[in-house]
């Protein structure tokens, strides 16, 4: 009975943060507020007012907004409400059309659209739209979650309101995932019914799509692309390892390049979902394997992403690709040892800790592919060593004995270590280039 219970909660924090997404998630939330606003509105949108916190404005400044061709906020915006779906949560511009593309790029150029930090506030992820009509003007207001509206006001008065932490809170599902251990989450993946956990191929099947068009398409760096060339050119050697890193990079390279695709995000992060799962993925291919272990080395990936992932802020100076390919770590672990996996699954999270822990989030933007294929690099790197029996010992630096230790000892170094490295990163990014607009 304790299993199933624990199992059942499991599966319901898969579906709250494996979901589909098109779009970078930060500026995507920002269109989602604006489409919302535009929605009350009910009459034409002439002018938008936007602000949101420093970390979602590290994260939305620089990278390409789907079906625009165009970087940052404004255009987030400006699309979200002059084109955007209000009904389609996270994939809100799925259907943005020419025209409205059009009219958000020319009102853009008019003036009509700013977009500031917002400084008192205390939420990591705040995004607010104010839409201004001829007559009626709409505030949404969205924390904590990129699509978690808890306030619309409509001339001053006040329509919804809920508080800031949804019924499921953050804080009640950070304390639930803090309860658990790596043994836990390998329990639930090898002895969950199948059927519960099904829905998870569907993270395959949409990146993999990603994979595939950041290798057809001009996307981003096109280090998948790069990679594939060499490949082709005889100056790169073809193994597994290779084809994980191009493929799992080529999904990022479309991502953050504005390919017009979903990608299945993991934690609130398409980045991360395809770091979670596009390895474990490329594995299973390599090894043939059936359905049902596909589906059960997802489940595992993507669970011990969320369980790491739940130590960290929901955004910081931490580059969480760096815990959703712990979690990579974990399903390819699972495939290729069928003897002892979860010593294995250990070794790795631990080498890991030792390897690439560290790494900067500098705002999302096309060099997060670089990012996400240096972290799958070392991650499949890291499962070798443990299938060897080897692995970076709890005497060095931040790695414990432990693998859960580990993987606490990074929530501690991102929450407690690095609130300066963020502001830092914020003030360098936003100062760099005073003559171009932060938004």
């Amino acid at each position: 009975m304790e299993s199933t219970y624990l199992w059942n909660q499991m599966i319901d924090v898969i579906r709250q943060e494996v979901k589909p997404a098109t779009g970078c998630t930060e500026p995507i939330s920002l269109a989602f507020a604006a489409a919302m606003a535009a929605k009350e509105l009910g009459e034409p949108v002439q002018s938008i007012k936007a602000l949101v916190s420093a970390n979602l404005m590290k994260n939305g400044m620089g990278v390409m907004v789907p079906g625009t061709g165009m970087p940052g906020l404004m255009i987030a915006a400006a699309v979200g409400a002059l084109g955007g779906d209000a009904e389609a949560g996270l994939q809100v511009l799925k259907s943005l059309s020419p025209k409205a593309l059009a009219e958000s790029k020319a009102m853009i150029e008019a003036g009509r659209v700013s977009v500031d930090i917002k400084k008192d506030t205390e939420h990591v992820l705040y995004a607010e739209a104010e839409v201004h009509g001829t007559n009626h003007w709409v505030k949404v207001v969205i924390v904590d979650n990129h699509t978690h509206v808890v306030l619309i006001e409509k001339d001053g008065d006040t329509l919804f309101e809920k508080e800031s932490t949804s019924t499921l809170g953050e804080t009640d599902k950070t304390a639930f995932l803090q309860t658990l251990s790596l043994k836990d989450i390998l329990d639930f993946a090898e002895g969950v019914p199948l059927e519960d956990i099904r829905f998870i191929r569907e993270a395959e099947l949409l990146n993999d799509v990603l994979s595939k068009e950041g290798l057809r398409g001009d996307y981003g760096l096109k280090i998948g692309c790069t990679m594939k060339a060499g490949i082709e050119q005889g100056v790169l050697s073809t193994d597994l390892s290779r084809d994980i890193q191009l493929r799992t990079a080529a999904a990022s390279d479309a991502r953050m390049g504005g390919a017009p695709y979903p990608a299945m995000t993991n934690s609130g992060s398409g980045n991360q979902g395809i770091t979670a799962s596009e390895p474990v993925t490329v594995v299973a291919d390599h090894l043939q394997v059936s359905e049902e272990r596909r589906i059960r080395a997802l489940a595992l990936s993507n669970m011990v992403a969320i369980y790491a992932h739940g130590y960290l802020p929901k955004l910081s100076a931490f580059c969480a690709v760096v815990t959703a390919a712990m979690g990579a770590a974990a399903g390819m672990a699972w495939l290729l040892d069928t003897k002892t996996p979860y010593q294995t699954i250990c070794r790795a999270i631990a080498s890991m800790n030792g390897g690439i822990v560290g790494m900067v989030c500098d705002g999302a933007a096309d060099s997060c592919s670089m990012k996400v294929a240096s972290a799958v690099e070392i991650a499949y790197r890291s499962v070798m060593m443990a299938l060897a029996g080897i692995r970076v010992e709890g005497t060095d630096g931040l790695v414990s004995d432990s693998a859960d230790e580990c993987i606490q000892n990074i929530g501690k170094l991102a929450s407690n270590g690095m609130q300066q490295t963020d502001c830092e990163v914020l003030h360098i990014m936003m100062n760099k280039n005073k003559a171009q607009s932060p938004a």
